[in-house]
């Protein structure tokens, strides 16, 4: 394993790629925005090994599709990319973010987001097809003001 991990912003070029990871990591890939550019990769030389994107939806931005390769992690790549997803929210002039997770909601407490019921989601968030359909109804809702 190569230690010089790069970041990249993803591109329809590396889209393929992003959909693999995505599929073998059990993310959902059939409500990718077209444009990609609020998603950044890891690569370690030329293979991806991690993934978080940021969708801009109206005032509020939901961070998505974080996940980093089993043999890269507990080195703060997911850290790094989901600072880089908040960073591209900031940019925008996103000042709250939210996103879903049925497995990593102790990881993002530790990163300061806060569950939130999911009858005071916003209706941007609640629109999406990752709250009404793709994560299950189980699944938690977070918020972080950035």
């Amino acid at each position: 394993m190569n230690t010089q991990i790069t970041l990249q912003k993803a591109t329809l070029d590396t889209l393929p790629a992003m959909h693999r990871f995505l599929t073998d990591m059990s993310l959902p890939v059939s409500d990718l925005p077209a444009d990609v550019s609020g998603f950044t990769l890891a690569f370690d030389d030329t293979e991806l090994v991690g993934t978080a994107g940021m969708e801009i939806l109206g005032p509020v931005g939901l961070l998505r599709s974080v996940a980093v390769a089993e043999t890269h992690r507990n080195q703060h790549l997911g850290r790094r990319l989901f600072a880089a997803a908040l960073n591209h929210a900031l940019s925008q002039g996103i000042r709250e973010v939210f996103l879903i997770t049925d497995s990593a909601a102790e990881y993002f407490e530790k990163n300061g987001f806060q569950r939130v019921e999911r009858s005071d989601t916003p209706t941007e968030i609640a629109g999406t097809a990752q709250f009404s359909g793709l994560c299950p109804s189980s699944a938690v809702v977070m918020r972080k003001n950035l």
